[in-house]
């Protein structure tokens, strides 16, 4: 089955271009371009697509507020030009799966297409050191934004420190020898018991000494 994919950019050509890259691959399928945020989110929520590929800064409706309202309904990927641009902590907060550059190359754009969909949250490679920092000191403090980590099984800690350490749901199935689809059920299930949106805010809560 193909991976089903909503392209959301405010400028035409950066969508076509995303969309001739994305539907040379076997696997994926692009059933939709948004140009603004409004589009994106009823588009969204009509199609029911696996990952949306969100611009940050688009009209109408930003790509922060698009993403916090596609919460459940389908993973977003952000797509940003600048490496540190602060409405991507925003965007993390609510809930992206990750955010990759606009100058990624097309085989990256394919995979982290495929990783999110599969459950895995990605940031892009160059910047994940400062990233993680600098959007770690503009959380609010863990205990007040998230849930008991004693309500973690021991299990669920085994995963939870899995995805502190970057792993990907297969490589967290092979370590603590799952299958992967109970591991993509523990991921849930912590992200669920700590009040968190994504992996990527379970990787920093992690981080901070869960």
């Amino acid at each position: 089955m193909s991976i089903r994919v909503l392209v959301a950019d405010d400028h035409s050509a950066v969508r076509a271009g995303i969309a001739l890259i994305l539907d040379g691959a076997d696997d994926i399928e692009v059933v939709g371009e948004a140009g603004d945020g409004e589009q994106a989110v009823a588009m969204a929520r009509q199609m029911r697509p696996d990952v949306v590929l969100m611009d940050v800064r688009m009209p109408r409706l930003d790509g922060i507020s698009a993403t916090r309202e596609l919460a459940g309904v389908a993973d977003v990927l952000i797509l940003t030009t600048f490496d540190l641009d602060e409405y991507v902590f925003g965007a993390l907060r609510a809930g992206a799966a990750g955010f990759l550059l606009k100058n990624t190359d097309a085989e990256s754009l394919i995979e982290a297409v495929r990783l999110v969909a599969r459950g895995d949250g990605l940031i892009s490679p160059g910047v994940t050191r400062r990233l993680i920092s600098a959007f770690a000191e503009q959380v609010p403090p863990r205990r007040e934004s998230a849930g008991d980590p004693e309500s973690l099984t021991p299990r669920e800690r085994e995963v939870l420190a899995c995805i502190g350490r970057g792993l990907s749901n297969a490589e967290i199935a092979k370590e603590l020898d799952m299958a992967e689809a109970t591991t993509k059920t523990h991921v849930s299930r912590v992200l669920n018991k700590l009040g968190l949106k994504s992996r990527v805010q379970a990787a920093i809560y992690y981080s901070e000494g869960a």
